[in-house]
This record gives C-alpha cells, structure tokens and sequence, in this order.
C-alpha cells in the first residue's frame, strides 16, 4: 500500500469523528444540558446544534412535555386513629431544564416523598368522613404545597388528584351498613310521605264531598221552603180573595187530619183538641142551611117547643137545629152534616189506628195517642 493513503485515510476518519461529535440534532420537545470540561455550559434546543468535541458534552436529555407519575398507596393515619392507604396522579411538566438537573438529584422521588407528607399533615387534620368527602380540598392544598416546593427545581405541578382512598375492611363493611341503613331509613321516610300525601288527599277529597253535598241540600231545602211558602201565599190569597168563612176552613181542617198519620216514622200522634170545636162548626154549618129552607111557622114551633121543654137555648142539643120531614132541602142538609161527622170521626178513628200500629211496630211501649 502507498504510504501517503495511509494518512490520508486516518485524516478523512478524524475528520468524520469530528463532525459527528460536533454536530447534534435535538428531536421536539427534548432539551439536552451541555457540560464543557464537566461544567454546565447551555442548553441545546430542538433542531441542528454544534458543539465542541471533546470538550463539550451531553450530560442530560430531558423531555418538557407534561408528564403523569402515579405513586404507590401510602399509608395516611386520619385524625380518628383510622389508617387509609391512598395513591395519588400526578401531572408535571419540567420548565428549567438545568434547574431539573442540577437542582434535584431525583426529582420524581422528591415529588413523591413531598406529596406523601403533605398528604399526612393535610389528612392527619380530618376524619374519615371529611376525607372521603373533601376530595377537591385535598387536591388544592396538594397542588400549592407541591407547586411552591417544585418551582425551584424546574417543574410546575399542574394537577394533583387523588386516585384511591383505601379504608379498612371493617370499615367498609361498617360503611355498608350505615349505607344501607340509610336507604332504609330514606324509604321509610318516603313511604310514609306517600301514604301521608294519599291522607290528605282523601281527607280533601271527603271534605268537598260533604262540603257539596250539604250546599246540595241547603239549596234543595231553600228551594223547598220557597216552594212552600208560594203555595202558602197563592192559598191565603185565594182564601182572602173568595172570602171563605170560618166553616169552610174548619171542613179543610177536618179533611187535613188523616194525612197526620200517615208517615212511617210517627210513633206519636196527638189529636188536637180543636177537632170537636171543627166538627161542631161543620154540622152548624149544614144546621144553618136547613134552618134557612125551613117556613117561620115551623121555627116558631120549634122555638115554642123548646120552651115548653123547659129547656135552655144554649145547650147541645138546642144548637142542633130540628129537620122536618116535608123539607127537601133540610133533609139533605142533615143528611150532609150526619155524613160529613161520620167522615171526620173516621179519619180520627183510622189515624189513631195507623199511629198506635205504627207506634207499636218501630218504637214498642213508647207511642202513645191522645185525644183532644
């Protein structure tokens, strides 16, 4: 071989060791720290850098996107002696690249332990209840403490959140009790809300009832008694406008007294006392008929006769006038008033009957019938 290629060839190699080692290439979201002669130099950004060779060096490549690191379940004693394990999401990203490297031998394991106790001082201050129900509370007090003690080191923390609380088995099963518990309780209670609210509902619903049926028969009973006092008024008025006597009235009297008894519910009939005076104006009535039809003559010998008698003009028979037999007229207004006692005297006798059976069938030994 020709002793100049051998050199020329051990240039070229050198030559190509050297721009190997002087140039770098930096992917996206990467910085890489460089040391010259052991000393922190720069920076290299994303893209071609040069550097020295030999001298300089890379010590440490970093990646600045956001990154998550989920730490192990840490022990954590409550402020009721109770241990929970909980494990934590943490979401970072590294802002000062030499800071990360420089400042921080380990910055992730810093992290951890940070957060481990600052978990303790911030759990050992509640209850289990609080801290299974404080969860964004816990989450907040995490991210300053660890945002404050991290921005020396290159990182911001830019979420904490907790993963998992682990209570004890017994404390579940405990909790699982009182939940269940809890349900029952809130059924119940809604249960007997309902049954409260289908109450209250029947009880408004009686009440319109009632309340619709009462305003029903106070206006049937208005109306009735409208009704009534109209027929009252067209019958005083037709009595006052026909001029009727009292003889006329005395016979509707008489004719009025059999419908007395007639209910089924009367148990006790009183007979007015004024039922004989009614009887007495009805046969004077049909006595003042015939003693218009008789002659003078015969009333003056019926008058002569009774005088002779001795007997007084006041007395009963007195007030019954005499018919005389060849007067048509006198027979047939004795024959009315015979007719018209007899009617009267059995309606009476036929309501008492009705109201002593009627007394008798619903209320026995308490209806009594009494006559005027």
């Amino acid at each position: 071989m020709d002793p100049v290629v051998i050199p020329i060839l051990v240039a070229a190699i050198v030559v190509v060791f050297l721009v190997a080692a002087t140039v770098r290439i930096v992917p996206q979201a990467r910085r890489y720290n460089i040391e010259r002669f052991g000393r922190y130099r720069r920076t290299l950004q994303p893209g071609l850098n040069f550097v020295l060779p030999v001298a300089d060096r890379v010590n440490t490549k970093l990646d600045v996107r956001e990154q998550v690191y989920s730490s192990d379940p840490k022990p954590v004693i409550t402020e009721d002696n109770l241990v929970v394990n909980i494990d934590t999401v943490l979401y970072y990203q590294i802002t000062d690249p030499r800071a990360a490297a420089y400042e921080v031998a380990d910055y992730l394991q810093a992290i951890d332990q940070l957060t481990v106790t600052t978990l303790r001082n911030v759990i050992g201050s509640m209850d289990l209840e609080g801290t299974l129900t404080s969860r964004e509370e816990i989450n907040a007090r995490l991210r300053a403490v660890l945002d404050d003690a991290t921005g020396k080191w290159g990182i911001r923390v830019n979420r904490v959140e907790i993963k998992a609380i682990d209570p004890p088995n017994t404390i579940k099963e405990a909790m699982e009790k009182q939940m269940r518990a809890e349900r029952d309780k809130r059924a119940a209670i809604l249960h007997a809300e309902g049954e409260r609210q289908a109450k209250i509902l029947t009880a408004e619903g009686t009440k319109q009832k009632d309340i619709l049926e009462a305003q029903g028969t106070q206006q049937a009973m208005i109306l009735r008694a409208d009704g009534e006092s109209k027929a009252v008024e067209l019958v005083f008025q037709s009595v006052h406008r026909n001029n009727a006597d009292a003889k006329v009235l005395a016979y509707k009297y008489l004719e009025t007294l059999p419908h007395l008894a007639q209910s089924d519910n009367n148990t006790f009939w009183v007979i007015p006392g004024e039922l004989t005076e009614a009887v007495r104006t009805v046969t004077s009535a049909f006595g003042d008929r015939s003693a218009m039809g008789a002659p003078p003559a015969a009333a003056a010998a019926e008058r002569g006769d009774a005088a002779d008698d001795g007997t007084d003009g006041t007395s009963d028979e007195a007030a019954t006038p005499q018919i005389e037999g060849d007067s048509t007229l006198a027979l047939d207004a004795a024959a009315a008033a015979n007719e018209a006692a007899k009617q009267a005297e059995v309606a009476v006798s036929d309501a008492k009957a009705e109201a002593e059976a009627a007394g008798e069938t619903q209320m026995p030994g308490r209806g009594r019938t009494s006559g005027g």
